[in-house]
């Protein structure tokens, strides 16, 4: 089956959707032989498999929210117990991938996702992260930035958008001692392929961590979202590195480090820090982003 073919056109997504048109063609771009997919309930399960369609061209279960990575654990089980059998015959290019959002990896997924490393099975994990649970309505996720807006850490008089800075899955993940773990950002294509070409190389778990950006959620223009995703990078918001076998290698260290007012401005969930009132909350977001990436250089 050809690569372009894995994922067919007419799926439903919003408009300038990055989780389906960019994170899961480029992964699957890169298989080469067969595959089977995993995945965790969200938006890209729920516009790619609207009943009685489908826009999947390879093996695919539909998880619940909280067990996609225990599903591909089964998966992948079943398969090496039915070649041990003499059932079927082993195939060395079979790849196990898992699709899921941040609230299906940060959150609810994250018991399973931790299981599923520390058994050391053969599979990769890709968490689109668009920083809340777009699926439901944009409720707040671990992932959800500092200073965010959504239904439930909303501006007002009690609140000024999500009090908590965001969850740092890539290092939880690290934790766990795996071999291969990177970030990746739609907006640099060269880097996401490679590092997805590496993680399926891998002999065992992989993870990868994408910066997705939602247009619904984060409420920004349809034809951004790349723009969006490039910001985030040069602001350091999202940085790109790679975490093999312990070891930290940063991949793109931008030239002239933008301001994060670069990459929050441009959306509508965070209009309100631009108040006068409210100001005093940037200078936070910045302190904790310049914070984070100088820890990254050092480790």
């Amino acid at each position: 089956m050809e690569n372009c073919q894995k994922l067919a056109s007419g799926h439903r997504t919003c408009r300038g959707c990055t989780a389906v048109p960019q994170t899961a063609r480029y992964v699957l771009s890169q298989v080469d032989g067969p595959c089977v997919v995993s995945n965790a309930t969200g938006c890209m399960e729920v516009t790619t498999t609207i009943y009685p369609n489908t826009s999947w061209n390879v093996p695919y279960i539909h998880s619940v929210f909280g067990n996609a990575a225990a599903t591909i654990s089964g998966v992948e089980s079943a398969y090496k117990s039915l070649v041990k059998q003499g059932k079927i015959k082993k195939k060395e290019d079979v790849k196990f991938i898992v699709f899921a959002g941040d609230g299906g990896s940060y959150d609810i997924g994250l018991q399973a996702l931790s299981g599923a490393l520390e058994r050391r099975h053969n599979f990769l994990f890709v968490c689109y992260d668009n920083g809340g649970y777009m699926n439901t309505g944009n409720q707040r996720s671990s992932a959800t930035p500092y200073g965010a807006v959504t239904t439930t850490t909303p501006d007002g008089i009690l609140e000024d958008g999500k009090k908590l800075f965001r969850k740092n899955l890539t290092k939880i993940v690290a934790a766990h001692d795996i071999e291969y773990i990177a970030t990746a950002a739609v907006s640099h294509r060269k880097d996401f392929l490679m590092k997805v070409k590496k993680a399926l190389n891998v002999k065992g778990p992989a993870f990868l961590n994408v910066l997705a950006p939602c247009t619904l959620g984060w409420k920004f223009p349809e034809d951004m979202g790349i723009t969006i995703s490039r910001l985030g990078v040069e602001t350091n918001f999202w940085p790109l590195y790679e975490i093999i076998n312990g070891k930290y290698k940063i991949n793109y260290i931008p030239k002239k480090r933008k301001p994060i007012t670069e990459f929050i401005k441009h959306q509508g969930r965070f209009k309100h820090l631009f108040k006068a009132e409210n100001k005093h909350i940037i200078p936070k977001i910045q302190k904790h982003i310049d914070s984070e990436w100088d820890k990254l250089k050092n480790y």
